[in-house]
């Protein structure tokens, strides 16, 4: 929060935990979308109404509420947190945090405000901790925001007005690389596989000045056996990605073979030996390449 919230960037990390975070974040409690919570009615209908369908349970990591500390309101923000493993799950992760911030939003009705009273609305953070990401975006912090773009005339609108929603991507890489400092380097330290627990603690004590009780030696295991279990999946990726290239090149050498075969006995062009085999328009090319690679060699 302190590095990344511009609104606690003159806090203390103790005023923080102390004074402006609830006592009991959500964890792994509440559902991202509206028609997964329970006893909750699902509104269906046209026009002004919202309709929602539910396609499997998705929750939030961590989510609570937190003061402002220029404000006397109990209640000034509302914050999750998510760990994600994949940068590349099949969509752009910005998208899901814009789409959880929009939940976060909507959420709000008949809790923070009822009725048309939207000047109410808190502000929301979607924060995204990255455990593998690929090398472009190591060390880096990214904010994701709405901002005001005037495009006829001059006009200032209150900031407060419309920035309602942020989604950040955190994404460590190496703690021992160039530009790991801070939460960065802080979390290439709990994440790294290459680290060993009693030296993450030493490092977490004496340069981030955490101190090292029960619970927080706990913690640093856990995320040691974390950091592991990461970099297992990432070994088992990496032999599965192996089998299949080599299973899609045996294949490929045993299309080749034939085609050459054919040519051979049959006295036949490379377009009627591939015509035989029925193979793809799309994939005649890297065999033809082949074929010339082999005439060449011969000359």
């Amino acid at each position: 929060m302190k590095s990344c919230l511009t609104e606690y960037a003159d806090c203390t990390v103790n005023e923080i935990a102390e004074k402006y975070i609830e006592e009991k974040p959500q964890v792994a409690q509440i559902p991202v979308a509206p028609d997964e919570r329970q006893n909750t009615s699902v509104i269906q209908g046209t026009g002004v109404e919202d309709t929602t369908i539910t396609e499997g349970t998705v929750t939030f990591d961590i989510r609570f509420h937190a003061a402002v500390p220029v404000s006397r309101e109990q209640i000034g923000l509302m914050i999750n947190i998510e760990a994600q493993n994949q940068f590349y799950p099949g969509y752009p992760l910005t998208k899901r945090g814009i789409y959880y911030c929009c939940r976060m939003i909507s959420s709000q009705y008949g809790t923070v405000f009822t009725g048309s009273h939207y000047e109410k609305l808190k502000k929301v953070y979607s924060v995204w901790i990255c455990m593998d990401p690929p090398k472009s975006r190591e060390n880096t912090i990214t904010r994701y925001f709405i901002q005001e773009g005037n495009l006829i005339g001059r006009v200032r609108e209150p900031v407060k007005n419309y920035d309602l929603l942020s989604v950040l991507l955190l994404c460590p890489g190496d703690p021992g690389s160039p530009g790991s400092e801070g939460i960065l380097k802080l979390l290439g330290v709990l994440l790294s596989s290459e680290i060993k627990a009693n030296d993450k603690k030493k490092l977490l004590e004496q340069e981030f000045h955490i101190e090292m009780n029960r619970t927080m030696e706990r913690e640093v295991e856990q995320m040691c056996n974390l950091s592991q279990g990461v970099e297992q999946r990432g070994i088992q990726k990496g032999i599965q990605k192996g089998i299949q290239k080599g299973i899609q090149e045996g294949m490929k050498k045993g299309i080749f073979e034939s085609i050459q075969n054919l040519m051979d006995t049959m006295n036949w062009s490379a377009k009627d030996a591939m015509d035989a085999l029925r193979i793809k328009e799309e994939d005649r090319f890297q065999y033809i390449e082949l074929l010339n690679d082999r005439n060449r060699d011969s000359q």
